[in-house]
């Protein structure tokens, strides 16, 4: 395990997205279209916050996530659903200030400045 996963890393018996989604309060996914289940998303504590970030497909739609859970704080990265939040926190802004200065790369500084001021 690298020192990044690492700091997240916790000992646990849980082996499947769905037991580690029982009483969870956020589902953060940055993997493939369908991947969170309604019956996942059901067993969520109150108010979860999912942020569905696959692209172009996200692990779960807005649609069924709010049928699913009206209570639910859900954002996912496509235009075409309320509350997009991955791309639209590059647009413009990064990209704003990489033409500003004609920058000939996006590089892992400039991310991490956006990433703090975005904070």
């Amino acid at each position: 395990m690298n020192e990044f996963k690492e700091e997240f890393a916790v000992e646990t018996t849980l082996r499947t997205m769905e037991e580690a989604l029982g009483q969870a309060d956020v589902f953060i996914g940055v993997s493939v279209k369908d991947a969170l289940k309604p019956e996942y998303l059901a067993k969520m504590n109150k108010n979860p916050i999912i942020f569905a970030l696959a692209n172009p497909d996200p692990e779960i739609t807005y649609g069924l996530a709010k049928q699913t859970r009206p209570d639910c704080i859900m954002a996912t990265g496509r235009s075409d659903y309320p509350n997009q939040v991955n791309n639209a926190m590059c647009f413009p802004y990064l990209f704003r200030g990489a033409l500003d200065v004609r920058a000939k790369e996006i590089n892992d500084d400039m991310k991490i400045a956006a990433a703090l001021e975005l904070a």
